[in-house]
């Protein structure tokens, strides 16, 4: 596995699994837009990340850099696709932070993916709030935060729980063997 300074190749095979992975990323994140999350949690904003399952995934089965491109991938076409490059800010941010604590936290071996992914959606508002804070121009979005990353406790888990799905349901592939 390449550090983060030297170059990175991919095999056609690789390639061709992270494309397939950006694309199902896009679309959980598309899909997502659709389910009423708002009736049950009646905060603005709140999402259950559905993509960031993809990128657990990507993370523990490919390692970070090629995790890391998914997730770049999947914020830069999600933002162009909804022709709203103001979304592009807080895709990146958020999702670059939850990137970085999870690849640290996946070293721990006394953290399950459950916590892994908890720790990542906590961090994905906390790099959501940073670009609502560059995009306001004032701390007010602070006040939010405590919310958001209580609703981060369910979304993380649920998000760990569906790649531990994933997963048992891949063992036995070639894809989980490399």
């Amino acid at each position: 596995m390449p550090c983060w300074g030297e170059t990175m190749k991919l095999t056609t095979k690789q390639l061709t699994l992270c494309a397939v992975l950006t694309a199902l990323a896009l679309a959980l994140s598309y899909v997502e837009n659709f389910l009423p999350l708002s009736l049950a949690v009646p905060l603005p904003g709140v999402k259950l990340g559905l993509a960031n399952i993809v990128t657990v995934f990507a993370l523990y089965a490919l390692g970070v850099g090629q995790a890391f491109l998914i997730l770049i991938a999947r914020c830069t076409l999600g933002a162009l696709f909804a022709g709203n490059l103001n979304a592009l800010l807080f895709s990146l941010l958020g999702g670059l932070a939850a990137m970085a604590i999870m690849a640290l936290l996946s070293r721990s071996r006394r953290l399950s993916i459950y916590g892994v992914s908890v720790g990542g959606a906590a961090a994905h508002n906390c790099g959501q709030v940073a670009a609502a804070i560059l995009t306001l121009g004032n701390t007010a979005p602070l006040y939010y935060l405590p919310l958001l990353l209580g609703v981060s406790l369910f979304t993380g888990a649920l998000t760990g729980f569906a790649a531990g799905i994933l997963f048992r349901a891949l063992e036995h592939t070639s894809l989980m063997k490399a």
